[in-house]
This record gives C-alpha cells, structure tokens and sequence, in this order.
C-alpha cells in the first residue's frame, strides 16, 4: 500500500511530509497557549460531568495524541466540552452518586461506548445521517443545554445544595435555598464571575487600547481563567478559607492514569447504549463543524468519516485512561486556530504539556474553589445561548422556529433525550407536511421573451387551450394524492384547455406513488378531452419515466423546454406573445411585468 492510499487511514502522513521547522515554531507557540486554556478548562468540565476535576485533565492527554494520529482537521482540538459534559452528567446521576467509584468508572465505560458508537458508523460510512438533525433543532438544544449548565452551577456559585433535573426543578430548588447562602463561597464566585465576563467582554480592547498587539491582548485575555483559579487558589491557601466552608478541589493524585478497561456490566451497557449514541451525535456535530469552519479558512478539507473514526479513537483511548466522554472543542479550536498552529502536533505538543501539568502542578489544584471552576463554565456557555435565533428563525420558517422551540421546551422542562427526539420528530413530520402541499404554480409567458413565470405574481399572457403547471416539489407518496386533487381543480376552472403541459424544473424525483398518481391524471385528462404532456424534464427523472414505460403510454410528448411546447400546442398566441415587446427587454423582478401582491 503506497503513502498516498495509506494517509487516507492514517492523515497525519499527509502533513508529516512536508513538517518543517516554521510549522514546528507555530504549533509549539499554540500547544503552550492551547495548554493554558486547558487546564481551567478541563477541571471546569470534569466537574460539570460530576467527575473528580482531574478526571478532566486525564481526557486530555491521550484523546488529543489519538486525534493527531486519525483526525482529518488540522485545527480542531479534542477534549472535554461542556455539551458533552452535561450529556455525561444527565445519563449517570440518576443511576450513581456524582463522584463515586461507580460513577466514574459508568463514566469511562460511556466513553467507550461512545467510541464504539463512532467507529461502528465510521466503518459503515454512515455520517451522512447526522444530516437529518437540523440546524434549528441542534441550536435549539446547545442554546437550552447552555441555560440548564448554567442554572446546575448556581449552586456552586452561592455555596448551597440545590437538586433537580430540569430548569424548573433547579430554578426552584435554588430559590428555596437562597437563604442558606453561603457568603464567602459568594463573594469568590460573583467576584469571578465579574472579572472572567468582563476580561471576555472587554479584555482584548481594553489590553489593545493600552498598547498591545490584537494578537498579545487576545493570547492574554484567553489566560483570563487560569489568572482566576491562581488567585483564587492562593486566597483560599492564605486565609484559610476552606476551613471557612468554601468548597475546594481536595486532594488530587499526582501520577499519570494507569491504562485499564473499565468495569463491563452488560445490564448498564443497554442503559447507557442509547445515551452513548446521543453522545456520539451531539459531539460528531459539534466537531464536525468546527472542524469545517477552520478548514474552509485555509481552503482544505475534512471527511466526515474519517472525523468519526478519529473521534471514535479518542474516546476509546480515554476510557482506556480513566478519562470522560471527549470531543472537538469550538474555544479551544479557536485558541489553536489564532495562535498559529499548523497542524494537530499542537493538540499533541498540549497534552504531553498536560501530562507534565498533572505529574509536577496537581498538588496545586487543591486549594482552587469550586466557585471559580464554575464561573469559569458559565462564562464560557453563555455565549453559546443565542436566544435570537429562534425569533429569527421563526419569521424566516415558522416551521423551523417550531421544532427550534419544541427542542428547546423538551430539554428544558424534561431532559435532554426528550428534547433532540421531540425537535427531530416535529422537524420531520413538518418537513412531510410541507412538501406533501407542494407549491403548484399556473404560469404564463411574458411578453417578449421565451419565459414562463407564475399568473399571479407576473402579468403574463395565458393560452386559452393549453393549461401550463409547474411544480415546485419533487412528487413521492405524500403529495401524490395532492397533485391528483390540485390538477383536478385547475382543469375544472379552465374549461376551455385541450392540453395541459405538466412543467418539471424543479421535480428530481418521482416515486412509484406518484408515478401511479401521473398516470391516474391522465386517464382522467383523457376522460375530459384533455392530453398531458412534460416539459423541462430532468435526465434522471426521465430514465425513471423511461423504465417504467410510462412514456410510451401517456399519449402526449415530452418537451426540452416549456416555450417549445407552447409553440408546438399554441403557436399563434405563443408568437404574438414573444413579438408584443423586443427581445433584449430586460425582464427582472423589478420590471414591469411584476404584480403587487397583498
């Protein structure tokens, strides 16, 4: 097998070739910053997955080196996210105490049937289905996912003990234990709060407006999280304030993880199975399209596949390394992205700066407040709420704005599942409901030109003997029997029509039901004196028409174009109609043969 068919499997071969000492500079610079970011990161998140913190810090040494090895981007970095996390977090608290030896070991085993899931649609070449999860519905669940991480972290913030599974629930339960307010943790968690909204809000311009580069001033605002968790940790070491009551990380083991497999209990596998597929989805599009944004930049590509194998891999390596559930990170992308680096060698060149991070740093870890772990969270999703897309969605589709809000209400008010299932289901059911009404258009020619344009949006001209449709759907089983109903109506309303010119620019398919239904319409034409005919019929439909012999039985002719049709059927209205004005008229939305509609 040759290099070039071998970098198919195995993408790091492509840029391994052509690695020279300037993309080495890059992804080293990227891999210190991309470290930094990392470490506030990855406690934060390990915590949301109600995993110990370095749990977080263990899923991103070993998932980034497997990503470098089988990943297609060369931006996207891989480790735990907050999506994820949460997903995590919702699929094991009702079964296990957060924290406990049966959490994290149901945790690991998560990851590996996360990766298992991956690799088995990567071997089937089956990422084509991600598609059938609309953009409305996957926004309306990061933007609802983002409120209910954020209201799950109040209670860290405030210093109480709050339960609820809901965002009714949390809201509740943390209203009924405001009083139990614990001031201190408050004043580190508001204070942190304060100071990471507005390093991220105002941060870059402020530094840049002082004199540094864009580039310095954003390298440093991103260092905001670390400088929090540094004063934070020393303030709780010098007064003491976790004898205070201020909750803390505690005791962190200072050695890598040992590889082992994590505990198989085959009754938990079919539980956890289908959390483990949403997993997968929800972290393969994310990725996915952060993977796309970055390589569109710099003109390259990814495949979809190949994303999931090594996805697949770096969750399989996590569970292997006592890690959690991993995948591709749209603010650490970004950070990578900025700081230059090159190729995946800097999530790489991360995670041995990780590993290091975890030998000789950990003992540091244990004076860091919990409260600024989970500012730290709501700072970084609170950008991913964008409740303005679905007022924009709505007046653009209300269809789309509907299944946008029904996820959205299921996640919130019931769980996760329930909210991807109920978006998905609506979305598909109104996508069947639109297209089984199809848009059916009467249209007539405009005047001077071999144009053919809706009656009731342009002033055309129309035959008195030839009936011109156009459909603007493909025809299968849910519109058949409209296209039946529709055409009936219309021939009843013109009497006079001896033909009827069935125009098919925007059909690309035509099922076995609507081909029952084609031929239903023409027996009824015939019954009235009337003969169908084609126009403008695609190669691909057409070879359908020929297999089926439709053709040879339907009695009428099919037409390159729908004017040479009405030249054939109706020449003298068709000529006058082309001679009313010159030919090079312009004919635009703007001109006049543009109807006023109310």
């Amino acid at each position: 097998m040759n290099v070039e068919r071998l970098a198919r499997y195995l993408p790091f071969l492509s840029w391994a070739r052509e690695y020279d000492k300037e993309s080495a500079t890059h992804d080293g610079l990227a891999a210190l910053i991309l470290t930094l970011l990392l470490i506030p990161q990855s406690l934060a998140y390990a915590m949301l997955a109600g995993l110990p913190p370095v749990v977080g810090l263990y899923a991103s040494i070993f998932p980034p080196i497997a990503y470098a090895l089988l990943g297609s981007s060369r931006t996207l970095a891989v480790g735990p996210v907050a999506i994820v996390a949460l997903l995590t977090a919702s699929a094991l608290t009702p079964m296990f105490e957060p924290g406990s030896a049966d959490y994290i070991q149901a945790a690991l085993l998560l990851a590996l049937l996360s990766g298992g899931v991956m690799l088995v649609m990567s071997l089937l070449r089956i990422g084509f289905l991600i598609n059938f999860l609309s953009h409305p519905v996957v926004s309306g669940f990061i933007s609802a996912s983002s409120i209910l991480i954020m209201l799950s972290q109040l209670r860290h913030i405030l210093g109480i003990n709050t339960q609820g599974d809901t965002a009714l629930a949390l809201l509740r339960s943390t209203i009924k234990a405001l009083p139990d307010t614990h001031l201190p943790t408050l004043a580190i968690g508001g204070l942190s709060l304060v100071f990471l909204y507005l390093a991220r809000r105002f941060g870059k311009t402020g530094l840049a407006a002082l004199g540094l580069s864009l580039r310095k001033a954003a390298t440093l605002t991103k260092a905001a999280p670390l400088l929090a968790l540094l004063v934070g940790a020393l303030s709780v070491h010098f007064m003491h304030l976790d004898q205070q009551g201020v909750a803390v990380v505690g005791k962190v083991p200072q050695a890598l993880p040992a590889f082992a497999l994590p505990v198989f209990d085959l009754d938990l596998v079919v539980k956890l199975l289908p959390l483990a597929v949403l997993i997968s989805l929800v972290g393969f599009i994310g990725s996915v399209s952060v993977a796309q944004t970055f390589a569109a930049r710099r003109r390259q590509r990814i495949s979809p596949n190949q994303e999931l194998l090594a996805l697949g891999g770096a969750n399989l390596i996590t569970a292997l390394s006592g890690g959690m559930p991993v995948s591709g990170g749209f603010s650490r992308s970004v950070v990578s992205y900025e700081a230059g680096a090159q190729t995946p060698l800097a999530g790489a060149l991360s995670a041995i700066g990780m590993a290091l991070t975890v030998v000789f740093v950990s003992p540091l870890f244990e004076s860091l407040p919990r409260a600024i772990l989970a500012a730290i969270i709501i700072v970084a999703v609170l950008t991913l709420v964008d409740l303005g897309q679905l007022k924009r969605t709505w007046q653009y589709a209300w269809q789309d704005g509907a299944a946008m809000l029904a996820t959205m209400l299921g996640v919130l008010f019931f769980n996760i599942e329930v909210g991807i299932l109920t978006g998905l289901s609506l979305s598909l059911l109104l996508f069947l409901w639109r297209t089984s009404h199809p848009h059916i258009a009467v249209v007539g020619q405009l005047p001077g030109s071999q144009h053919f344009r809706n009656v009731a949006r342009f002033d055309v001209v129309q035959s008195e003997s030839v009936l011109s449709i156009r459909v603007d759907e493909s025809l299968y089983f849910p519109n058949a029997r409209y296209l039946e109903d529709r055409i009936a109506q219309l021939i009843a309303s013109h009497p006079s029509a001896r033909h009827l010119v069935l125009m098919c620019s925007g059909i690309n398919l035509i099922d076995a039901s609507a081909l029952e239904s084609l031929e239903a319409i023409t027996e009824r034409l015939h019954t009235s004196g009337v003969q169908l005919h084609l126009s403008e019929v695609k190669g691909p439909v057409m070879d359908q028409l020929r297999r089926a012999q439709f053709l040879d039985q339907f009695g009428g002719r099919v037409f390159v174009s729908h004017y040479e049709a009405l030249l054939l059927l109706d020449p003298i209205t068709t000529r006058r109609t082309q001679d009313a004005l010159p030919t090079h008229c312009p004919i635009s939305p703007e001109s006049n043969h543009l109807k006023e509609l109310n």
